[in-house]
Parts: structure tokens; C-alpha cells; sequence
């Protein structure tokens, strides 16, 4: 792999579900009770899991083809928290090589945090099951007025570090977490290895695509070298 010469971060902030952590398990499972219980058969798995990063909206959207617009969605999206919330990590593990990344960063002074669309009720519940407690900053999709796309949640991980936003990376499986980075003036990863939606990261415009956690580790080491 050619690596490209980027500005050097003083922190790393990730996406949380398809880029830190393997949530589509319990997210599909979540959904799938659901199902279930509205005497449906469970959803094929590998129709929930490229959407599992957009949460209760892609899965609504795929398992029972509702959209927010509609009158039954609240009520599906109520019981499919629900349902989340009693099994969030029952199948849920980070990727591999995560671990080995965020410890890279840590013995390089580098600092790390989790900027997720994820409400805080689950994001708080989730982070110390799964050995991620001790982020520098974790913001949940409404820890701000905004969620990404929009980059203020980006911004308030900055301030929250002592940083501008251009002394970031920001790395994320999804569309909106590189639309969310670009805005707010961060360098941008694409994570090939995470659930990256119908979509091609190819076709996001990030200053560079991932396809392991392992070959992000390189391309920091090379930044700092």
C-alpha cells in the first residue's frame, strides 16, 4: 500500500458502530425481535447489517420498509430501543485490530475519542461493556443540537480536547461521517472495513480509505516518522 504524507494528528476521533465496534449483530437482533413479534419471520442478516450504522432509522427502513415520515414509525422505533437496550452487548466486540490502534495512539500521545450518531443512553451503557470507558471525549448523537452530518459534534470533540478541528482525523464507516469531518476542517478516513451503507467509499471524496484498522496504524506511523 502507498501511504500519503497528511498533516499529523494530536487526536484521533472515530465513528462508534461499523468503525470502532461490530454493533450490527445486537442492532439486527434488536430489529429481528421486532419481527417477531408482529409474527414476521426474521430479516436476513446481511440485509440489516450495511445499514446498521444509520441505527433505528436504516433498520426500520429495511425490516419493515417504514420511514420517519410515517404514522407507525415512532412506535416501531420505541419498541426497537427497547429491545436494544436489553441485549446491547450480547453479541456486540470491537474489530479487529482496534484495540492494537487505540493502543498505538496511546503510547504515541496521541489522543482519541468517539464521536457517534448514537443517542447517549446507549453510547454511555455501551462504551465500558465493550472496553472503550476510557475514551478522551465520547460524544452521542445528542450531545449537541446537531448530529452528523452536521459538524458540530466534531467541533464540541475538539473543544472537549484542547484542539482545533484541523489537529483532528476523523475516521468513519459512513457517507455522513466524512461529510461531517470535511465540514468541520478535519483531515477525513474512510473505514472500508465498517458496514459503509449502499454506498462506495471510493465515491466519498475522503483524504484516504482504510480497509483495516491495522493499515491505519501504519499511516499513522508514518505521519510521525
Amino acid at each position: 500500500m502507498t501511504l500519503t504524507r497528511l498533516p499529523a494528528p494530536a487526536a484521533v476521533l472515530f465513528d462508534l458502530d461499523g468503525t470502532l465496534a461490530d454493533t450490527a449483530p445486537d442492532l439486527a437482533g434488536a430489529v429481528n425481535l421486532l419481527r417477531i413479534s408482529k409474527g414476521l419471520p426474521p430479516a436476513p442478516y446481511e440485509m440489516l447489517r450495511p445499514v446498521a450504522s444509520a441505527g433505528a432509522r436504516g433498520l426500520i427502513g429495511v425490516a419493515f420498509n417504514v420511514t420517519p415520515a410515517e404514522a407507525d414509525y415512532d412506535a416501531l422505533r420505541d419498541a426497537f430501543l427497547a429491545n436494544y437496550e436489553a441485549q446491547i452487548a450480547l453479541h456486540t466486540t470491537l474489530f479487529d485490530g482496534v484495540e492494537e490502534l487505540l493502543g498505538r495512539l496511546q503510547e504515541q500521545g496521541i489522543q482519541w475519542g468517539i464521536v457517534t450518531n448514537k443517542p447517549a443512553r446507549f453510547t454511555d451503557l455501551l462504551l465500558p461493556k465493550i472496553r472503550l470507558g476510557h475514551a478522551a471525549c465520547s460524544i452521542s448523537g445528542d450531545t449537541t443540537a446537531h448530529a452528523k452530518p452536521h459538524p458540530e459534534p466534531l467541533f464540541e470533540a475538539a473543544r472537549r480536547l484542547g484542539l482545533f478541528p484541523h489537529q483532528c482525523w476523523y475516521v468513519g464507516d459512513d457517507l455522513r461521517d466524512i461529510e461531517a469531518g470535511k465540514a468541520a476542517g478535519m483531515t477525513t478516513i474512510a473505514a472500508a472495513w465498517g458496514y459503509c451503507g449502499n454506498t462506495e467509499p471510493l465515491s466519498w471524496q475522503a483524504d484516504m480509505i482504510m480497509q483495516t484498522p491495522n493499515d491505519l496504524i501504519r499511516l499513522l506511523q508514518q505521519q510521525i516518522t
